[in-house]
């Protein structure tokens, strides 16, 4: 029975036998026979190969256009019947075909571009692979007809599968080669079956022929169908790009366009374009993108160009962009998708920042096209003596400046001594447990400011600065660190920046954060915390060794802010950076390290009482300016963890910036900072008027602004008055 048993589950070929025994039987699933390996043939190789590389009547254009413009063409007639399905007819006046090629030329792999593998570092050309003409004649009736320069006639040839089935045949023709596709997939009627409608694949021709046309601007291109008398698109070799498009997309965008231009010499690129300015918009974007002159698609650099322009264009409006960008060839691999419509390089991360850069360098203050529209004097109107006569040319009203700084504003008259107490009584009460504990370190501050010069200076001396040279006052700093650092606060500074910022009006506060100020025509929005804190570096910089001194008293502990800052979450502790009483202990030991250094150059000073060390001055930047003292603990902290101590030059910019970050006019999320000297015992006065008669006043005399002020929104501007008059103009 047991033999019985195996044997009949052997015949079975359902189970197989892995563990008997006369108590025990296991089964499990026969596994199936493998399948054979075998090689295919070569047409369906290559039909293959040409379904990959030839997607659609569009794709195949491409690859003729290129083969064209390889040959040194310069006109080219596209002629299409049925959407290119039942006939794509390309002629050229090229270069032509050798009739010792014809034999060969319909083959795979076979190319006049390549001869090496290096060579594709090194690449130029549009196509290199020799698969264009190979991969259609296996999915097409495909017949050439050429001629060269040197050959008394021309010749014609018909292939199927990659080999000539008739030919060459003698003929007259022109210079150059007329390539027919005839019955395209007629062998594949499932790839057939799957194209859209011929109208629809005749635009996706027409939108290569297009693209094409545009940025060979030395090219001649035409467009027709089979049977027509028009053309559908039409261009001369003596045409500009913006010619082209004027051709092919219209008047209206052609008159909104301007170029763009970059060059990077460490990035090894170079770019050149036709971009619409922030008047023009369309519902859908026209984007033309060739690398190293081939048309290719870069998701990312559409993103990033959509990106740019969100900020210029209403939302669902999208701009016309044309871009050529050149790429060292060695640096650029196009050898990574069938069609060659994608293409990777190196760098391409930092080469689009770049061209954000650029681009947004570009559209600012770019809204300045207009249209006018004449009309001729009417039949017996006449002429009078008044046309002729010479009148003084009255401003027009969109170029008048219609405010006077020195005129008084409406809100000295909306501002009532009961409300300000009553705002500081809500202030109060609505302060938390931290706030709370920094107010009663600001009350314990003094009354009395010294005001008087450290070291060698026993006057007061007014803070006056120029643009370019600074009254120095006091004892003078012979460190190339600190020249350094001056010379390159004046090499960064901008004349357009500087001019805006130097006959400003000051409009008003928005928050306190962001400021509307004035400059002629336009107005912009100014980012208070960042013009104030590149104020206060430059005052630290150009005051160093000679900066006053605002003293505490009675002077806080060190060791107590640090563990005030620990607690706050703006400081960022975590459990991996230690204890905080080590942390805290580690801050004042390293401070209490370089207090010499500190008081000696930033009038920044601290002193030993008893054990501990403690805070006793702080830096007077600014008449009537006081900085924040909520913001003192974080402020102590970030000296010790923020600051380079190694290096001479680097220590005293990240002191700067650090001391500056910390005077600066900022927001702070559920606080209120105020910047009067109130805080210490003086005058309250309200931040508002601080930031309006202190700090921006500071900015239009002292502050010398970096070009980056106009391009990072330091300074955006919002409106302008001559387009504002533009669009009530439209309307």
């Amino acid at each position: 029975a047991y033999n019985c048993l195996i044997h009949f589950y052997k015949r079975s070929h359902k189970f197989q036998i892995t563990h008997l025994s006369l108590t025990t039987l296991t089964m499990t699933s026969v596994e199936e026979m493998p399948g054979v390996i075998r090689k295919l043939e070569e047409v369906v190789v290559n039909r293959i190969a040409a379904g990959e590389i030839i997607q659609r009547p569009a794709n195949a254009l491409k690859e003729l256009l290129e083969n064209s413009l390889d040959a040194g063409s310069k006109q080219i007639t596209v002629t299409v019947k049925g959407g290119g399905l039942k006939m794509l007819q390309i002629q050229d006046n090229g270069t032509g075909i050798r009739k010792e090629d014809m034999a060969i030329v319909a083959e795979r792999f076979t190319t006049s571009k390549l001869k090496e593998f290096s060579d594709l570092s090194s690449i130029s050309t549009y196509g290199f692979r020799g698969e264009a003409l190979a991969s259609i004649s296996h999915v097409a009736h495909l017949s050439i007809l050429t001629k060269t320069r040197h050959s008394p006639c021309g010749y014609k040839c018909e292939y199927k599968d990659s080999v000539p089935v008739s030919g060459p045949t003698p003929l007259a023709a022109n210079q150059g080669t007329t390539i027919t596709v005839e019955d395209l997939f007629y062998n594949v009627p499932t790839r057939r079956a799957a194209l859209r409608s011929a109208a629809e694949e005749h635009n996706k021709i027409a939108d290569v022929v297009t693209k094409y046309a545009i940025h060979n601007a030395g090219v001649g291109f035409a467009l027709k169908k089979v049977g027509e008398v028009g053309v559908d698109v039409k261009t001369t070799a003596t045409n500009t790009v913006v010619d082209n498009i004027r051709t092919v997309y219209g008047p209206s965008v052609a008159k909104e366009l301007i170029e763009l231009s970059l060059e990077e010499e460490k990035l090894k690129f170079q770019l050149r374009g036709i971009i619409s300015n922030v008047n023009y918009s369309v519902k859908k974007m026209v984007f033309l993108l060739f690398i190293n002159n081939r048309l290719v698609d870069s998701t990312a650099i559409k993103q990033a160009i959509e990106h740019v322009y969100a900020s210029y264009l209403p939302k669902g409006s999208f701009p016309f962009v044309y871009l050529s960008l050149n790429i060292a060839p060695q640096n650029v691999d196009v050898n990574v998708h069938p069609t060659k419509h994608e293409v990777f390089f190196l760098h391409q991360d930092t080469i689009i920042e770049r061209i954000q850069q650029g681009l947004e360098e570009k559209l600012l203050n770019s809204n300045a096209s207009r249209t006018f529209y004449t009309q001729k004097l009417l039949p017996g109107a006449g002429v009078t003596l008044e046309m002729f006569e010479n009148k003084e040319k009255a401003m027009a009203a969109k170029d008048m400046v219609r405010t006077d700084s020195n005129m008084q504003k409406m809100d000295k008259f909306l501002t009532r001594k009961e409300a300000e107490s009553v705002d500081d009584t809500e202030e109060q009460e609505g302060m938390d447990a931290d706030e709370q504990a920094t107010k009663q370190l600001s009350k314990n501050t003094t009354e009395q400011t010294d005001r008087q010069h450290s070291k060698n200076t026993t006057e007061q001396t007014d803070r006056q600065h120029t643009k370019n040279t600074t009254l120095q006052t006091g004892r003078t700093i012979h460190l190339s660190s600190v020249a350094q650092l001056r010379q390159t606060i004046l090499s960064e500074g901008s004349t357009d920046c500087s001019s805006i910022l130097s006959s400003l009006t000051f409009v008003g506060c928005v928050d306190r954060q962001l400021a509307l100020v004035q400059h002629n025509t336009r107005l912009y929005l100014a980012n208070t915390t960042r013009l104030s804190s590149l104020l206060f570096r430059q005052i630290i910089l150009q005051d160093f060794g000679n900066l006053s001194v605002l003293r505490l008293s009675p002077p806080p502990k060190v060791i107590d802010l640090a563990r005030l800052a620990l607690e706050q979450e703006e400081a960022g502790w975590s459990p991996e950076d230690g204890d905080k009483e080590e942390l805290a202990r580690h801050v004042a030991d390293l401070l209490e390290g370089k207090k010499e250094m500190l008081a000696d150059y930033f009038s920044l000073e601290l002193e030993m009482i008893g054990s501990n060390l403690h805070l006793t001055g702080l830096p007077l930047l600014l008449d009537d300016f006081c900085p924040w003292f909520g913001g003192l603990p974080v402020y102590i902290v970030r000296l010790a963890t923020e600051v380079n101590w190694d290096e001479e030059k680097h220590c005293f910019d990240s002191l700067a910036k650090e001391t500056a970050a910390f005077y600066s006019v900022k927001e702070k999320e559920g606080l209120q900072p105020r910047y009067d000297e109130g805080q210490h015992g003086g005058d309250m006065v309200d931040w508002r008027y601080t930031v309006e008669h202190v700090v921006y006043p500071a900015i239009k005399k002292t502050l010398v602004p970096p070009a980056a002020c106009l391009t990072d929104r330091t300074l955006l501007q919002v409106a302008s008055l001559p387009e504002l008059y533009k669009v009530f103009e439209r309307c």
